[in-house]
């Protein structure tokens, strides 16, 4: 059965040449280096943690030990994912593109729709990436765990319990005071350490540091530009970054390192890739399939360097 396609157009004059979508949420997470991210993962790949404990002692004539090596793993199992979807031609054959199908009874999909519906394929597959990574749940049919699941169900993660009414400009500041608190001393001014928040929080931190929030800075704002002083710069807080993750649930915020967390999958280019399939030559029928295979999963190392606030 075709992918239920609804048209809304009139065919009067010449059509534009330009195709316009909603806007879409980007991949931020994966495109701007916010996971480590393990490629080329078949079926399964093993995370090896190593911990040693008093490995320094005072000095005697004799080799003794001096610690305990502890070794342990998790499991990164990418889900085996797929986009199928089926247009049929005769859709399109009273549409402002129709010229572009041929005169013959035997026609194909305008070219200028098929460019722009695969581009559209893969930008939708890259936002749906961006919200699973976080927000996901195997138990939901067609997702992989994201890591909200995933350090929820860890007895060893830092938790920090949310403000009961949500992060607003007024106590943003004294919100990340708390993720800041929480984060284990030895990892305090590593090159990889991050606060992960979601549009919400870094709004109200945007608004906040423009002096609207009840802890702001000063009336006027950073540089005393009000609300025009952020142009999508990097923004701090008490000496850690804040990475803006779309994908994160509203009020919640993660910290921990780079290095600690992991997103894996087979080729890093199956989420680009849009197969088209006219099945007229195969089956007679007029309908034009387009295919998308990849697979996708999340895991961290060691979950008592990770801050959840939730």
């Amino acid at each position: 059965m075709a992918t239920t396609t609804s048209i809304t157009t009139t065919y009067a004059g010449q059509f534009a040449g330009q195709y316009i979508s909603a806007a879409l949420l980007s991949g931020d997470t994966i495109a701007k280096g916010g996971l480590t991210v393990k490629p080329n993962i078949k079926f399964k790949e093993v995370i090896k943690r190593v911990e040693l404990d008093g490995i320094v002692k005072d000095q005697t004539c004799d080799f003794t030990d001096t610690s305990t090596l502890t070794l342990t793993e998790r499991i990164l199992q990418p889900e085996f994912l797929q986009v199928n979807l089926q247009l049929c031609k005769s859709d399109f054959e009273s549409d402002w593109e129709a010229i572009q199908m041929g005169y013959s009874a035997f026609d194909v999909l305008p070219k200028n729709f098929v460019d722009y519906f695969i581009a559209y394929n893969s930008a939708k597959v890259a936002e749906w990436i961006e919200q699973k990574i976080w927000t996901g749940a195997t138990a939901s049919a067609g997702e992989f765990n994201g890591f909200q699941a995933l350090l929820a169900a860890d007895s060893t993660v830092i938790d920090v319990t949310a403000a009961t009414a949500g992060v607003t400009s007024a106590n943003v500041l004294t919100e990340l005071g708390k993720v800041v608190d929480a984060i284990p001393i030895d990892l305090f001014g590593k090159e990889d350490l991050y606060i992960y928040v979601p549009t919400n929080v870094m709004k109200a931190y945007v608004r906040a540091l423009g002096g609207f929030g009840a802890s702001g800075l000063g009336a006027a704002g950073v540089d005393t530009k009000g609300s025009t002083w952020f142009n999508n710069q990097e923004l701090m807080f008490e000496g850690v970054k804040l990475f803006h993750a779309p994908g994160l649930g509203t009020n919640k915020m993660v910290a921990g390192q780079k290095s600690n967390l992991y997103f894996g999958t087979g080729l890093l280019s199956d989420t680009n890739e849009v197969k088209v399939l006219d099945m007229g030559d195969l089956d007679g029928s007029k309908n034009v399939r387009f295919i998308m295979r990849m697979t996708a999963g999340c895991q961290f190392g060691v979950g008592a360097d990770l801050v959840y606030y939730a």
